[in-house]
């Protein structure tokens, strides 16, 4: 049996030459793209029955922006995965993105393989995160934590906690080095790449960690007011408290 074809991609960038090399990426790497030039022509292309596997979104477009397509997308209940891709780092723009319903928000100075990773883990057609074994098991539990680490699905005492790709992998390296104090910077790596610039100094890193986890525990606080398993190591870091033994 052969492989698999790669789902079908929506780009949506008015942005010509931009627009061409990633879809020429895609295409390279196996994904079927059409290509659109601004929201409107892809909320027709929906509505008329288009079924993609995941789209990409610019954020700053003519006509609609990124988050006005999202908007209307999600009104029409269209549930597809989306992606931003934008050239503004600031984190109220991630926020805005993924509070208005998106699974991930990719800066354009990213490399296309780190767009190809994001792309493969939210369609499920890659395992696991940065450093860990390919052959590690689909499921890990910690405590009342329950983590599919094939679908990237979070269960906390038996709910679903809704998070994004780059949260799952925090909790998951959380989780499993519990106990363990994990540095800024190391859950920094997970969610933009090791090495990536983090704005000014040490606070740049900081400041983007301390949002991340602060939405993290708002989506587990939802379920369970009293989450406390995230805690905090002052200028260090922050760890996953640790199972104790009944």
């Amino acid at each position: 049996m052969g492989e698999q074809p790669q789902p079908r991609i929506f780009l949506v960038d008015d942005d010509d030459l931009f627009r061409e090399s990633v879809a020429q990426n895609l295409e390279d790497a196996g994904f079927s793209v059409q290509e659109f030039p601004d929201g409107p022509d892809v909320i027709v292309a929906l509505e008329a029955g288009g079924a993609p596997g995941l789209i990409l979104l610019d954020w700053k477009m003519p006509r609609m922006n990124g988050i006005e397509v999202l908007k209307q997308i999600r009104a029409d209940g269209i549930e597809l995965p989306v992606i931003f891709l934008t050239v503004l780092s600031d984190q109220i723009y991630e926020e805005a993105a993924l509070i208005g319903g998106a699974v991930d928000f990719i800066e354009k100075s990213r490399s296309f393989s780190i767009l190809k990773r994001r792309i493969e883990l939210i369609l499920g057609g890659t395992r696991g995160t940065a450093g860990n074994s390919e052959a590690a098991s689909a499921e890990h539990r910690a405590g009342d934590l329950l983590l599919d680490t094939d679908s990237a699905r979070t269960l906390w005492k038996a709910h679903e906690v809704d998070l994004t790709i780059s949260e799952f992998a925090v909790v998951r390296h959380l989780a499993e080095n519990a106990g363990r104090n994990l540095r800024y910077r190391e859950i920094y790596d997970l969610v933009r790449g090791e090495g990536f610039h983090a704005g000014s100094g040490d606070d740049g890193f900081r400041t983007n960690v301390r949002s991340i986890i602060k939405r993290i525990r708002r989506k587990f606080e939802t379920i369970d007011p009293e989450f406390a398993e995230i805690e905090n190591y002052p200028g260090f870091g922050y760890r996953w408290r640790k199972v104790r033994d009944a």
